[in-house]
């Protein structure tokens, strides 16, 4: 069965912060508090660990506040028994196909509130369910979310003209860039070549490109581990799937449903692999799936969804998120598990030591 394309009809911190930009080729795009400010930057703990929660497919609505607050709580029960150095949420967090949604501003507000309080920096990338509403563009949402406490979020670059939220983040030791973080924004509905969702298209693709040459440049030549971040998978899940039979991957984790994906290959998992740098990636947009496999070389993986009953998905998961912990000079290595709420730990393992056939 494709992809249930429908919704449910279920009933600041004291020091702000810059959101500044880490892109090495887009450098001057700062977007900025305008007030009293204290730059970000990303480090890893003084034992050697960094660790990201993601959390996808909230679909909070301030009008049925009652049941979406506790996609609110879930983030807040997460935050404080992991205490992440970084949030990201990868899309469709504050989104809603009916018409009377509620604010938007103040969803965003809700769902932000747990980080800003926390004091964790956190970055957004859009799903493809963010501009259901009338209220504000896509940019205008970008622009609101990068003014607030704590956030990283950027608005995409001049080059990139199908997407809102393509940024780069730098995670530190000391002075030297250890990992990068990659934020992309994977487009709505509509697919211009064919049936199903967006494609990450070629502008994408070579900013994309232009990034990873540059910061591998930077580096001696040698790439930079990262993990990326997006909401629409790409079609090589469906292919992991379809072949891992043949090709004997192992996946870790619950499917069920079909990977809802373009009718076309956009070229950025090919991209990916050339480069060398990206050793994940991590998305949502199917609410039931939060599974991870190998293939050709790079961790596709889902998170958990995020979501109560403002949308489907509550009668086959209970909702949760994803940790990814990175090691300091552990390579094209990390590590990943799902949290439940409630705290239950799920799939703890090491990538890609324990998706590696022997």
């Amino acid at each position: 069965m494709r992809r249930r394309d429908f919704l449910t009809t279920a009933a600041t911190a004291g020091v702000a912060a810059t959101a500044f930009s880490n892109s090495v080729l887009h450098a001057a795009e700062t977007v900025a508090v305008p007030v009293e400010k204290k730059s970000l930057r990303l480090c890893f703990k003084e034992d050697g660990t960094f660790k990201i929660a993601q959390f996808t497919d909230a679909h909070y609505r301030v009008s049925s506040k009652m049941i979406a607050i506790e996609s609110v709580r879930l983030i807040e029960e997460t935050l404080d028994a992991e205490k992440p150095q970084l949030v990201v949420y990868t899309g469709d967090i504050v989104a809603n196909k009916m018409k009377f949604a509620g604010n938007i501003t103040q969803g965003w507000d809700d769902i932000l509130a747990p980080c800003i309080e926390r004091e964790i920096p956190y970055a957004v990338v859009f799903g493809n369910h963010e501009h259901d509403h009338s209220e504000m563009s896509r940019r205008e949402i970008v622009h609101y979310i990068a003014q607030k406490p704590y956030s990283l979020t950027q608005p995409s670059p001049p080059l990139i003209t199908t997407g809102d939220t393509d940024y780069v983040l730098e995670i530190f030791d000391n002075n030297k860039i250890v990992n990068l973080i990659y934020c992309i924004d994977s487009g709505d509905t509509g697919c211009p070549y064919g049936s199903g969702y967006n494609a990450l298209r070629n502008d994408h693709v070579q900013w994309y490109r232009e990034q990873s040459d540059a910061y591998t440049k930077q580096n001696g030549g040698k790439p930079i581990p990262a993990l990326t971040f997006f909401h629409i998978p790409v079609n090589e899940y469906s292919e992991m799937i379809h072949f891992k039979e043949r090709d004997k991957a192992i996946i870790v984790g619950k499917r069920q449903e079909d990977e809802c994906t373009c009718a076309i290959n956009g070229g950025m998992f090919l991209t990916m692999r050339e480069c060398g740098d990206t050793m994940g990636i991590f998305v949502g947009h199917d609410h039931v799936n939060d599974y991870i496999g190998m293939w050709c070389g790079i961790a596709l993986a889902y998170g958990r969804w995020s979501g109560t009953k403002t949308t489907y998905g509550s009668d086959k998961m209970i909702h949760g998120s994803r940790l990814v912990e990175l090691t300091k000079n552990a390579g094209r290595s990390f590590r990943t598990w799902i949290r439940q709420r409630g705290g239950e730990i799920f799939d703890n393992i090491n990538v890609p030591k324990d998706l590696t056939t022997k």
